[in-house]
């Protein structure tokens, strides 16, 4: 069954959180050992697939090291650069764990609504393009009604939903990236404290 919650729930950024860490803890026992990054997918041209920068710049701007997000407003990663953002990434990092977040089209009662799965991101797929999928788990929101002259919704999505769905997701991204953060932190100590024993 599909995880979601709508933007005009006040709880939507805790249950974010709460999903997601569900979902990383099955996948990271040690998260220390795998950088988590955020590929914020989209661009600036079109206001319904400027979500994915918006969160991106959102991070920064909150103060997460701009070394772990991919996507801003600034240096948006879409269509034309995703390979070569996703080739990068693996050469930065070694084995991270990738969360992507992208916008995405729906029916009308779930405009608005977040979403958040395991496995990758397949950006494209509602504007009918073939890109490579990213991320072990994805987060999307449906920013507009899809299955009708795409392009042209996604350019005529209204500001207001898309800014105020990238303040509800950034919140929730911003706490898993200090949550793990201070995880790799704690386990960097730990490891510090134990002197290496020989046979």
């Amino acid at each position: 069954m599909l995880w979601r919650s709508h933007i005009d729930d006040p709880t939507t950024p805790d249950r974010i959180v709460s999903r997601l860490r569900s979902l990383i803890i099955k996948d990271l026992p040690l998260p220390a050992h795998r950088p988590v990054l955020f590929f914020c997918i989209g661009t600036d041209r079109s206001t319904g697939d400027a979500l994915g920068p918006l969160i991106g710049s959102r991070l920064m701007a909150l103060g997460l090291d701009a070394s772990y997000v991919w996507g801003t407003l600034d240096s948006p990663v879409h269509a034309a650069n995703l390979h070569a953002a996703i080739d990068e990434a693996y050469s930065s990092f070694q084995n991270p764990y990738v969360i992507a977040v992208d916008a995405c089209l729906g029916r009308l009662e779930n405009v608005g609504m977040v979403t958040v799965s395991r496995g990758p991101l397949r950006p494209g797929t509602g504007v009918s393009k073939t890109l490579p999928p990213v991320g072990d788990i994805h987060v999307t929101g449906i920013v507009n009604v899809g299955g009708y002259m795409e392009y042209l919704v996604l350019q005529n999505t209204r500001l207001s939903v898309v800014i105020r769905m990238a303040e509800v997701i950034s919140k929730a991204l911003l706490q898993v990236a200090e949550e793990f953060r201070q995880t790799t932190e704690e386990t960097d100590d730990d490891t510090s404290a134990v002197s290496p024993t020989c046979d």
